[in-house]
């Protein structure tokens, strides 16, 4: 009997202007995140950590699965990116924080 499961799809969407990116490792919380239609609690790509206010350190660079816990990720905290491709838009204090990257 062969075995059968469903493919799910999705889009990624670069919010990234330009290739030059710096990133660097960064435990990325579970804290506060809700849990999907699968029990999965993800993190996207896109989210500003670790809050989008002053404290704002960078943007993570991929999607973060912290249904076991916290995890590790990759937090661009220099780069170019394209402000209205973000999940959530920065505030005016994230910005101000993420003096290394340029909204465009």
């Amino acid at each position: 009997m062969p075995y059968v499961k469903q493919v799910d799809t999705f889009n990624r969407i670069n919010f990234l202007a330009s290739s030059k990116v710096q990133a660097f490792t960064y435990q990325v919380s579970d804290t506060g995140v809700a849990a999907d239609a699968r029990g999965r609690k993800i993190v996207k790509a896109g989210t500003i950590l670790p809050a989008n206010d002053a404290t704002a350190e960078g943007i993570l660079y991929t999607d973060v699965d912290v249904t076991e816990g916290p995890q590790p990720g990759s937090l661009i905290v220099e780069a170019y990116v394209l402000e209205e491709r973000l999940p959530v838009a920065p505030a005016e204090e994230a910005k101000t924080a993420l003096t290394k990257i340029t909204f465009r």
